[in-house]
């Protein structure tokens, strides 16, 4: 069923379950509810939600090279800390801060969500570091298995589940943007020399691409970020998306097809903003469709 779509029940109980009982008794019934909807499965039906269901079924990419992979990610991201996080978050860790709809996530029945973007966590992670110890500088890297709901692209290697790797770095902003454009620069230097890494290991990526995307306001960021990056020359656009706090940057690949992948995506965000009510904390991420690497850009079946 496509999760936009209301089941047909009366508005009252809609409203009940919404509203009207406490959190901790609706996760308690929709839990015996669950229980009692598994009890009546046969092996059979399992057997044929295993076979059809998109959300279960085994990543294409062989277990060893993603492995191999995030070693090689994690080892060239040393400056940052290596998290793992746990399989699940609490509810609205993504729609409270950003915006996307819980209809992308896959819910609970326990008050938690499947990590859908790891940016979202880690931006929890650094809010707690940040409450502690207001003057730190917290930067995390992590490789996480994400899962979403919406309908997945028709095009290969895309699925409803996938690894992806990711950069995030938080602290108080500095005078004329210092932290901002350091933790930029930081973020763009990173996922440049992991592909150069990478293609010393059987991977290829041509014809790569760096996109500076910034809204007015931050365009002369942009224009310095541009000249500071000499590793790759960058084009500047407009910035049109709400979703990132004025500055995005984004770095593509060409697949042997000829067409350009956007697999690196990162940018500022205001999330800090509203999970510390501190304005003048800056929060920072990126990351990189790590299986999408392994499945478009791998030139051996094994990474040495």
């Amino acid at each position: 069923m496509d999760p936009t779509e209301h089941v047909n029940v009366d508005e009252p109980l809609r409203q009940a379950l919404a509203q009207g009982i406490a959190g901790t008794e609706l996760w308690s019934l929709l839990l015996a509810v669950l229980e009692s909807r598994a009890a009546a499965r046969t092996p059979a039906t399992v057997r044929r939600q295993w076979d059809t269901d998109r959300f279960v079924q085994p990543c294409a990419i062989d277990q060893r090279t993603l492995h191999q992979l995030d070693w090689h990610l994690l080892a060239n991201a040393a400056a940052f800390e290596a998290l793992e996080l746990a399989p699940l978050a609490p509810l609205a860790t993504c729609s409270s801060v950003a915006l996307t709809s819980q209809n992308r996530i896959v819910s609970t029945a326990r008050g938690s969500e499947v990590v859908s973007d790891p940016t979202n966590v880690l931006a929890l992670e650094c809010s707690k570091r940040l409450r502690a110890a207001p003057g730190a500088v917290v930067k995390l890297a992590t490789s996480h298995r994400c899962v979403r709901a919406q309908a997945v692209p028709n095009q290969p290697g895309f699925a409803a589940h996938f690894r992806m790797f990711c950069l995030a770095s938080a602290g108080h902003e500095r005078k004329d943007h210092a932290f901002l454009v350091e933790a930029l620069t930081e973020h763009i230097r990173t996922h440049l020399a992991a592909l150069d890494r990478l293609e010393k290991h059987g991977y290829h990526f041509p014809d790569r691409k760096l996109r500076l995307l910034a809204t007015p306001l931050l365009l002369h960021l942009a224009e310095h970020l541009a000249e500071t990056i000499t590793e790759l020359p960058a084009t500047l656009e407009p910035l049109d998306h709400d979703y990132y706090d004025g500055l995005r940057f984004m770095i593509d690949a060409g697949t042997p097809d000829g067409n350009a992948i956007p697999l690196i995506d990162g940018g500022a965000f205001d999330w800090l903003h509203k999970l510390t009510a501190n304005n003048r904390m800056v929060f920072v991420a990126s990351g990189m469709g790590s299986q999408l690497a392994a499945f478009l850009f791998r030139r051996v079946a094994q990474i040495a």
